[in-house]
């Protein structure tokens, strides 16, 4: 190992933490890319701004939305309810359960005693929020392994439930104004990229469940002084995308650059990436040295669906993984923070 310092790095292993199911909600309406371009033709025409970009630039053709009787933690809830079933553990067995969604409807209570009350779980089972922009499930992860593996609990759930929908119409009528500017149509671009949906995961003792997957560890990484590039809240977000793309592939290189002092990432066979864009997809595979095709896709039909992301994709190529599979999830959140863990299928 290396002696410079890492400064904001953290590298972990585990040695009996396994997945045991991941799974997800889908919201089921359907907005195309084609129908915002409707929506923002004036604007558009206006500004001298090319129609299509959501779809030719950023490769999504749709993305979902909730009905608006769904609530977030709904979303999560049945997410979770689904991997519960699928794991086959009761949720009086569970210990932990978080909700990472960045969607919220209220900052009080959390969101995490909504999921808890609607599945059912036990007063002894501690439940919270955990939040970190679109890498918030995978430092969920990350905490129930070290819970597990310290033995304080034997079961875990990671729920996430997140809604774009309220976001999309207040960020289309901003920019149907008469006075918006072409400034203010990219800043708004990547609120027109974001979807909805729900994921969930189950994580329990290796030994005592040899059918399921280990999470062998991982390596995160901070670079705070971009902390400003992406800022947005239930009703608007502003963004960057050029320096957060910039930044964010920065960064990503040197995750994964000390990620090989500790782990052997060079050639797996599926790299599960946050689900953002052709352009971000394809410039993350070129700087690592990724083999594109081992990259599995959701955003072109579902957008970038924040941190249920990395796990609504994860659980979509579950019928393609094979026992033995060594699987990489790379997961990067405005702030900016950075993760990569292996799971071995």
């Amino acid at each position: 190992m290396s002696d410079r310092p890492r400064s904001g790095n953290a590298t972990f292993r585990f040695t009996d933490t396994a997945v045991l199911s991941v799974s997800i909600a889908e919201a089921p309406i359907v907005m195309t890319s084609a129908e915002i371009d409707a929506a923002l033709a004036e604007t558009y025409a206006r500004l001298d701004v090319r129609p299509g970009l959501l779809e030719g630039l950023a490769g999504i053709v749709e993305r979902r939305w909730w009905p608006e009787d769904v609530t977030f933690a709904d979303a999560a809830a049945m997410a979770g309810a689904k991997a519960l079933a699928d794991a086959g553990v009761e949720p009086e067995r569970v210990g932990l359960l978080i909700d990472t969604s960045v969607s919220r409807a209220h900052l009080e209570p959390s969101a995490a005693v909504d999921v808890h009350h609607q599945l059912g779980m036990p007063a002894s089972c501690l439940n919270f929020d955990l939040s970190n922009a679109c890498l918030g499930f995978v430092n969920g992860m990350h905490l129930a392994g070290t819970l597990i593996d310290a033995g304080q609990i034997d079961y875990a759930v990671i729920v996430d439930g997140e809604g774009s929908r309220a976001l999309h119409e207040r960020t289309i009528e901003l920019l149907q104004r008469p006075d918006t500017t072409a400034a203010d149509v990219f800043e708004n671009f990547a609120s027109l990229t974001l979807g909805s949906g729900g994921a969930a995961m189950v994580l329990g003792r290796a030994t005592e469940h040899p059918e399921g997957h280990r999470f062998i560890g991982g390596v995160s990484r901070a670079a705070t002084q971009h902390h400003r590039i992406c800022v947005g809240d239930m009703t608007q977000m502003r963004t960057d995308s050029r320096a957060l793309l910039e930044a964010g592939l920065q960064l990503s290189v040197e995750t994964w650059r000390e990620a090989a002092e500790t782990f052997d990432w060079s050639d797996l066979d599926c790299y599960v990436i946050h689900q953002v864009s052709n352009v971000h997809t394809q410039a993350v595979t070129s700087a690592l040295g990724i083999d594109p095709a081992r990259v599995p896709m959701t955003f072109p039909h579902y957008g970038n669906i924040g941190p249920a992301s990395i796990p609504f994709t994860l659980a979509k190529q579950v019928d393609n993984l094979r026992e033995g599979d060594r699987v990489g999830c790379l997961g990067i959140g405005s702030g900016l923070n950075a993760s990569v863990i292996e799971i071995a299928w």
